[in-house]
């Protein structure tokens, strides 16, 4: 994995400032159609980094995923239709466009080792996870010849994942408040950084570690009682599962971001989309096989996961996978003559 991700890295430093190149972005054919549906009402983190925040956070609601509600449609057609999509499609559902820098199967980086207690793991994957996101925000962050950068208040005046979903930041009186994309990446990367640098959340003492009691086990905690929590062993909190959640979920939400609304600038522009591609889809393997993101969180960015799965670069036994709805990834594919 090290290996993997230091060559994305590397990538990434070498073109943030490249002049764009001539790739012409081309969507899957589909017919000039343009389908609305209300943004739901998400709740978001606070700027303040207090360490039981997540606890005060109201609960979402339990739902269905989008792919979930759709899967019993008759065709790939009718399927695709129902998550309201602009028209054309965005790019990054080109089956030519949503290609990697690598192949093989990602479930070998987010299997847990038998020997290491999931708390540990979780930590781990949390942090890592934390990195290869912020090479991207970088590079929307860099500052363009006009002194902007190109994510910025004028571009993109609200954190959104396309027209169907945004999202609202809690201020200090926990009241939801719409901010720029730039100011709500900006807080939430000091929420998630002063959470992980928080010994008492994240405990670097390497003597508390504690390795898996039951090497049967690789993607379940062994816990004995309501008084036994994940990552207890190894002296991570009670509140340890929860905030890893949040913090997921808010990387979730940036990655969405990234896609729907700088997919083809910069990324594809620079020939950074298979780095992009990679990361996010080794992103959602490993959450969802963690339980860290509920199929429900997944709809901004669910016809990419369709995709993904009919294509084989999630395997079968995956939980992506298996949130999928593989009509929609195959009629993508069909759209692009590739099925």
């Amino acid at each position: 994995m090290s290996n993997l991700f230091s060559g994305i890295n590397a990538r990434l430093r070498g073109t943030a400032n490249k002049t764009t190149s001539n790739k012409t972005p081309q969507s899957p054919a589909t017919d000039d159609v343009h389908h609305h549906m209300p943004s739901p009402s998400n709740h978001s983190i606070s700027s303040q980094s207090s360490a039981n925040l997540s606890s005060k956070l109201p609960p979402l609601p339990a739902s269905p995923s989008l792919s979930q509600s759709i899967g019993m449609m008759g065709t790939g057609e009718e399927a695709l239709n129902a998550y309201h999509l602009p028209r054309p499609l965005p790019l990054w559902l080109n089956p030519t466009a949503a290609k990697h820098i690598v192949k093989g199967n990602f479930m070998t980086l987010s299997a847990r080792p038998k020997t290491v207690e999931q708390g540990e793991w979780i930590a781990h994957q949390v942090v890592e996870h934390y990195r290869n996101l912020w090479n991207f925000v970088r590079v929307v962050y860099e500052k363009e010849e006009d002194g902007k950068s190109i994510c910025n208040s004028t571009t993109c005046p609200r954190m959104s994942a396309g027209t169907n979903h945004s999202y609202t930041w809690l201020n200090s009186r926990f009241e939801p408040i719409e901010l720029p994309a730039y100011e709500y990446i900006t807080l939430m990367q000091r929420w998630i950084s002063g959470k992980i640098d928080d010994t008492k959340i994240f405990p670097t003492e390497p003597s508390g570690v504690s390795f898996a009691q039951n090497p049967q086990i690789t993607t379940t905690a062994l816990l004995t009682g309501p008084d036994d929590w994940i990552g207890k062993r190894s002296g991570f909190p009670k509140e340890f599962f929860n905030i890893c959640q949040t913090i997921f979920l808010q990387m979730f939400r940036v990655y969405a971001h990234l896609y729907w609304a700088h997919f083809t600038e910069p990324f594809y522009h620079l020939n950074l989309e298979k780095q992009l591609n990679s990361c996010f889809s080794h992103f959602v393997l490993t959450a969802t096989a963690l339980d860290m993101l509920k199929p429900a969180e997944l709809e901004p960015m669910q016809p990419l996961i369709d995709l993904w799965a009919a294509n084989g670069t999630f395997p079968p036994e995956s939980k992506a996978y298996e949130y999928a709805n593989l009509k929609v990834g195959t009629r993508l594919m069909q759209m692009a003559g590739l099925a």
